[in-house]
């Protein structure tokens, strides 16, 4: 499983997700966006060690080998509005969007889960995203079953619901 975590209050929990998933039997590969990266940079050698693989949040060099193993899945998870909006619109300005728009279209299983506040999720060009993700087979956890922003400053980060985000790779892993 690849793991990509966006700069969103629950990243720093994101180790929780590392060992839910180890627990139900995946190898973990955690990507970062740069921001997200500086977030937990205090932390990444405790997450290499945890996941036994470098984070990466940069594409590697031309001509470098692949440091990862290939993935069955890649969960997006928190994903923020530019990085839903960007996905949704091939912008790949960075490794874990790029790395997503490429998933998309090699059709290798794709889970988001939103983490933003009800403020950003009116932004229109956010239900656009969610709409193009769904249509091009992406599994979107937003809404009943799925994340449900709160209002600015009201978030429980630590109350991700990480869970369903690993239950749906596990079906959509399943599916293929």
């Amino acid at each position: 499983m690849y793991l990509f975590g966006c700069a969103s209050p629950p990243v720093v929990y994101i180790d929780r997700a590392i060992r839910d998933a180890q627990a139900r039997g995946w190898q973990v590969c955690l990507g970062l966006t740069p921001s997200a990266r500086e977030w937990l940079e205090d932390r990444l050698p405790e997450l290499e060690e945890l996941t036994g693989h470098p984070v990466r949040s940069a594409y590697r060099s031309y001509g470098r080998p692949e440091t990862w193993p290939r993935t069955d899945v890649v969960v997006v998870a928190p994903a923020t509005l530019h990085t839903v909006n960007a996905c949704a619109l091939g912008i790949t300005s960075t490794f874990v969007v790029g790395f997503t728009a490429e998933a998309m279209g090699k059709r290798i299983p794709l889970v988001v889960m939103p983490c933003l506040n009800s403020t950003y999720a009116r932004h229109p060009q956010f239900e656009r995203s969610l709409e193009v993700l769904r249509g091009e087979g992406v599994r979107v956890l937003y809404g009943p079953g799925g994340f449900v922003p709160n209002p600015p400053g009201q978030g429980r980060p630590e109350e991700y619901p990480w869970h369903l985000a690993l239950d749906a790779a596990h079906e959509a892993v399943e599916r293929r």
